[in-house]
């Protein structure tokens, strides 16, 4: 088959979007390369429900006229719309290369209709599945050693330039989830905890910029890191759903605030008709969860500070507090894993898997990747966590 061919399939087949280019062409037996150009390209096909504007005359006061060349090749290259631009940030990096920054006023009206038309179209094809197959209880008898088994990979910066193409970062992050599910074995799972975000995408996506407009690099396409994304999340919800039913909780960080939000609506219409599948994309920047003795509060960690969340936590839940026993507090945004107890309530920042980009090797930042499960017992409480070094 021909890359063209291949992509003609991909859209006619649009379930095989979510493998990686390796295991599709080993699916298909055509070339790795051919594979992955036509991924890329029918992953965007998709999407593209909206036509680009002519590039119209702009002043951009902070560019020097020596620039304006290759900032006329940027705003070409993204698709970027010269009347819609709201500002622009422009930069040289040590190398002396020119880097800009775009924010469009355009943008949330686009990504709000392309959102629209995306959810309807997942809603009317959201594949119908049903619980798991049920276990004949003479061969295996029930256990009344219940657990909840949090998956919990922060801060994977999904897009972010760091040396690895976007299929592998997709293959390490499905490698860790599978190693710790073979790590659970033994574990009488009742439920799976799979908190996403806290910076699953690296920026806010056509402006290459995080929430608040700090630039960021990088390394696809906006609209391509969007559905990557998505797909990623799909494959990783549709594998875990055969172990145990499983909650996804939307978490929302300093990177991708919007985009996340947008992601949540997307994977709850994908599996809208899952019953297995429950997705939690309220509109509360803290999310809550209760199972059993447990409470678990889920939040990005850099809106407030530790040593005030536990107050938080009975604050705003005060009912779910006072049913509980066992209370932590689950964040990401510092890459690094850091415990600290306040009044027998902990607060827990989760490492991350994510490889470092030029700045942070540059600033002498290093930690440990490591993706870990955590296990709530139903009746004791936290019981601890296994781990994945990466």
């Amino acid at each position: 088959m021909t890359k063209d061919e291949i992509k003609e399939f991909l859209i006619k087949r649009p379930g095989y979007l979510k493998e990686g280019a390796k295991r599709l062409a080993d699916r298909i037996e055509c070339s790795v390369e051919d594979c992955r150009e036509a991924l890329r390209e029918a992953r965007i096909e998709l999407m593209e429900g909206f036509e680009t504007s002519q590039l119209a005359n702009i002043n951009v006061n902070n560019i020097d006229a020596q620039d304006a060349t290759e900032f006329d090749t940027f705003v070409k290259d993204n698709n970027i719309s010269k009347k819609d631009i709201k500002s622009v940030k422009y930069w040289q990096n040590m190398g002396g290369e020119s880097r800009f920054s775009v924010v469009v006023k355009s943008e949330d009206n686009l990504l709000t209709g392309l959102k629209g038309s995306i959810i309807q179209m997942l809603e009317e094809n959201s594949p119908v599945k049903t619980g798991r197959p049920k276990k004949c209880k003479k061969c295996t008898p029930e256990k009344s050693d219940a657990v909840a088994y949090e998956i919990s990979l922060p801060d994977i910066h999904y897009g972010k330039y760091t040396g690895q193409t976007l299929e592998e970062a997709e293959d390490e992050y499905m490698d860790v989830i599978e190693d710790l599910m073979k790590k659970a074995i033994g574990l009488d799972i009742e439920k799976i905890i799979l908190p996403i975000g806290n910076d699953g995408m690296n920026s806010e996506g056509l402006s290459r910029a995080t929430t608040k407009g700090t630039p960021q690099f990088d390394s696809g396409d906006w609209r391509e890191t969007f559905v990557g994304y998505c797909a990623l999340m799909v494959k990783a919800i549709d594998y875990l759903a055969q172990y145990a039913d499983i909650d996804v909780v939307v978490v929302q960080g300093n990177h991708d605030y919007e985009r996340m939000f947008y992601s949540g609506e997307y994977l709850n219409a994908y599996f809208i008709n899952d019953d297995r599948v429950n997705v939690d994309n309220s509109h509360d920047h803290r999310k809550y969860y209760e199972y059993g003795t447990n409470m678990i509060l889920f939040t990005h960690g850099d809106k407030v500070k530790a040593a005030d969340m536990p107050l938080i936590m009975a604050t705003e839940q005060p009912e779910m507090f006072a049913r509980t026993t066992s209370r932590e507090a689950h964040c990401g945004h510092l890459h690094k894993e850091m415990v600290n107890e306040y009044r027998g309530i902990k607060v827990r920042f989760i490492p991350s898997i994510c490889k470092n980009d030029d700045w942070h090797k540059m600033m002498g930042y290093e930690a440990k990747r490591t993706g870990q499960a955590h296990i709530w017992n139903k009746q004791r409480g936290y019981e601890g966590y296994l781990q994945t070094n990466v």
